[in-house]
């Protein structure tokens, strides 16, 4: 795909993804891929995968800060105090 379909698409992708956050109103992401689909199938496809990547990206970082708060969570505890994995069986 040229350079300026490339550009575009991620541009409307931020723009789109932003304006779904602020609006709350998520179909905006695909009204969008429509409008770009019924007259460049190629700006709507370059579009599409802007807005997947965009939103793995989302996930994936949201994972890593996850992981990053509970190790942090669990250096922070102090080492005296026993940690419970689950249920203590009473004898």
């Amino acid at each position: 795909m040229s350079e300026y379909t490339d550009n575009t698409a991620n541009e409307l992708a931020d723009q789109a993804l932003a304006e779904a956050e602020a609006s709350g109103d998520e179909k905006i992401v695909d009204r969008i891929g429509e409008i770009l689909g019924a007259s460049s199938q190629s700006l709507e496809e370059a579009y599409l995968t802007a807005i997947r990547v965009r939103r793995a990206e989302k996930r994936a970082r949201a994972m890593l800060a996850e992981s990053v708060a509970r190790r942090t969570a669990a250096a922070a505890a102090p080492a005296d105090e026993p940690q419970q994995d689950g249920p203590t069986e009473i004898a």
